[in-house]
């Protein structure tokens, strides 16, 4: 399981504190159970916000915009030239004719596998 961002904890954070404030004002309870409710629910609420407000991007149509900032993969090398191992002697085979070279893209212009 991955760690927490700084984000994730103070979204979490916030949303615990904000909520218990508003929902002991909201509820004027006085009784310890109803205070504990609401703490729990609070709590609830702000594990809820932590996991979902900034978890870093997956897979999907937006996944190469995430980049590494935001936790993704870093992006790959762009290939740009590639050179041929020369033919064992006595085979009589050209190299140029049997390298292959591919054309340099980047890792972002690709099409995101979907499993």
């Amino acid at each position: 399981m991955p760690r927490p961002t700084a984000a994730q904890f103070l979204y979490g954070s916030a949303a615990v504190v904000a909520s218990t404030i508003a929902m002991l004002l909201l509820s004027q309870t006085g009784s310890g159970a109803g205070v504990a409710v609401i703490t729990t629910a609070a709590l609830a609420l702000g594990l809820l916000v932590a996991l979902t407000a900034a978890a870093p991007r997956g897979r999907g149509r937006h996944a190469a915009c995430a980049g590494s900032a935001a936790g993704g993969r870093p992006e790959a090398a762009t290939v740009t030239e590639v050179t041929p191992l020369p033919a064992p002697e006595g085979t009589g085979q050209d190299t140029a004719a049997t390298a292959r070279v591919p054309e340099p893209r980047a890792a972002a212009a690709e099409q995101p596998v979907h499993h």
